[in-house]
């Protein structure tokens, strides 16, 4: 912690060190890679990690027994109180590994107004309403407050939030920041600080935000930084914050390799919308990614006047709009999701088996982050890519790099292979208890507000005068 970088001025644009060309710090690379490959003892169950009985009681209602490797081997060592640097990928149970010590830790402790215990960054507001989820029965059972920070929300309730004290804030880089500005939140008191899925963060811009907000946690913090890959200035934060960190890697290929079937169609762009349609008139979820936020809007459009039962997140979706599409997707009212890449790490829903790249991903990044939407858990999926002919060479050469051998095939709509895939899947059933966000009305039928209720009583009246 001794060569961080301070300013005069708390919020000062600060130089983050070029990441052109070889990385500086690509020796953590090569030791990584062979900590991912060391044989290691996985422990039975989650008691055999030293977690309280009243967590393992929560993970049981979850039908969760068996700690992931990343969990089995990470979870000792932040209840340790070492620094940790993670590798693994989307899906490997990341959430859990970090966030289950880190509760532990904190039982017992109150926050101060304004001044939460524990940080944990993520890149999109997406995934921090998928951690809070996630983590929100384990810290009530552990009696702790958590909440999240993130943009496109009302900054007055989650100021609200901070000021009432809470001992963990999932939060996104630029909002938190916002926050920091108005003075509503400090990192005084801060014990443990997390970074999730950092390599992402870079990518979207956050480097300064995030070079700026580790600068003002308190020296004696636990730090911990997960993340695919150590470029785009990733290597720079662990020099920089991390304390002689414990290092753990999940090696890629042994998350997916039994789990996931990829395959490749090529298609002529006359017979993609038709075969798209017809994929996903399946009775399974399907998720598809596309590269433009006009291109998932006119996909998802096209595909409801088809009948078929979809709906789009991006960017220039309203966080109420993509809190609803996630909601219906994950329930089952709507079962087909259209995706950008943006949105791709902020998506976490059980049960989808089929990915369907529409458009290739940019870059071979994308593609695992994409296709890591199935095969979770121990789950099968499939992950389809649709390619034009002359963007084959491209797809063999990236699945040559993962190791695996994908022969694409030339298909038309109706032919045994677009057939088997739209006939695959089991049927979803639709969570009776699924209820959309922000609904104006209760669970007994009746709106939430007062206005709601004199329109709702306006309306009563029309209906009576009628009859």
């Amino acid at each position: 912690m001794s060569q961080r970088r301070r300013s005069n001025n708390r919020y000062a644009q600060k130089p983050v060190r070029s990441t052109k060309g070889k990385d500086s710090f690509s020796a953590l690379d090569v030791e990584l890679a062979k900590v991912a490959k060391q044989e290691r003892v996985l422990a039975e169950n989650f008691a055999a990690l030293n977690l309280p009985g009243s967590v393992i009681q929560i993970l049981t209602k979850a039908n969760i027994s068996k700690p992931s490797p990343i969990q089995s081997s990470a979870i000792p060592d932040v209840l340790a109180g070492k620094d940790l640097l993670g590798r693994a990928e989307t899906g490997s149970g990341k959430t859990y590994a970090f966030g289950l010590p880190t509760l532990v830790k904190l039982a017992g402790k109150k926050a101060k107004s304004g001044s939460p215990l524990a940080l944990i960054m993520v890149p999109t507001r997406e995934l921090a309403q998928q951690v809070n989820d996630a983590l929100a029965p384990v810290a009530s059972a552990l009696n702790l407050k958590i909440t999240t920070i993130y943009g496109g929300a009302s900054m007055q309730r989650q100021h609200q939030a901070l000021k009432r004290g809470v001992e963990i804030v999932v939060a996104t880089p630029g909002r938190l920041e916002d926050h920091m500005r108005q003075g509503t939140v400090n990192l005084n008191d801060l014990e443990i600080c997390i970074l999730d899925e950092a390599d992402h963060m870079a990518e979207m811009g956050f480097m300064p935000s995030m070079t700026r907000i580790l600068d003002l946690v308190p020296r004696n913090s636990q730090n911990l930084l997960f993340s695919a890959t150590l470029d785009r200035g990733v290597s720079t934060l662990v020099k920089n914050y991390l304390k002689t960190p414990a290092l753990h890697a999940v090696e890629k290929q042994k998350q997916s390799e039994s789990n996931m079937e990829h395959l490749a169609f090529i298609v002529e762009k006359t017979e993609k919308v038709n075969i798209i349609a017809e994929i996903t008139k399946r009775p399974a979820r399907t998720l598809l990614f596309v590269k433009t936020k006009y291109g998932a809007e006119k996909l998802a459009n096209n595909l409801e006047k088809s009948g078929i039962e979809a709906t789009a997140i991006h960017g220039d979706r309203s966080q109420s709009q993509r809190n609803r599409a996630l909601s219906d997707f994950s329930s089952g009212r709507k079962r087909v999701l259209v995706a950008t890449d943006v949105a791709a790490r902020g998506i976490h829903v059980d049960g989808v088996d089929l990915v369907v790249h529409v458009d290739p991903p940019q870059e071979w990044k994308d593609y695992i982050h994409r296709s890591g939407r199935t095969a979770r858990a121990g789950s099968k999926g499939v992950a389809l890519s649709l390619l034009s002919s002359n963007e084959t060479r491209a797809y063999a050469k990236m699945q040559t790099e993962f190791g695996n051998q994908v022969t694409p095939i030339k298909v038309r709509t109706k032919d045994a292979a677009v057939t088997a895939i739209a006939t695959s899947g089991e049927v979803i059933v639709i969570k009776p208890e699924a209820v959309r966000p922000n609904s104006i009305r209760r669970p007994d039928g009746k709106p939430k507000n007062k206005r709601n209720f004199r329109q709702f009583d306006r309306k009563k009246a029309k209906v009576s005068q009628t009859r």
